[in-house]
């Protein structure tokens, strides 16, 4: 699924909000809803640009330590298997 605005955007939303312009008019001139200016906030609230770029890339490594970590779990566990059918 493609986003429809970066982390850049987003968080210069979050910082129009905290320079005093009223959310229904951010989300109205923006095109965004309440719910998603809520839910960016709660992410995205008091970061910078860089920090979320960070947080992107823990993200991804994260994403791809689990990968790993469920493969050779998923190894192990078929190794077992094989070794108890020998025996």
């Amino acid at each position: 699924m493609k986003k429809r605005y970066t982390e850049e955007q987003i968080i210069g939303f979050l910082k129009e909000a905290d320079a005093g312009v009223p959310i229904k008019d951010l989300c109205r001139q923006h095109g965004f809803s309440e719910a998603s200016y809520y839910l960016w906030r709660s992410k995205f609230g008091g970061m910078d640009v860089s920090d979320a770029k960070r947080l992107k890339a823990l993200e991804a490594e994260n994403a791809r330590l689990k990968k790993l970590l469920a493969e050779a779990l998923l190894e192990a566990e078929v190794t077992k298997e094989v070794l108890r059918k020998k025996w």
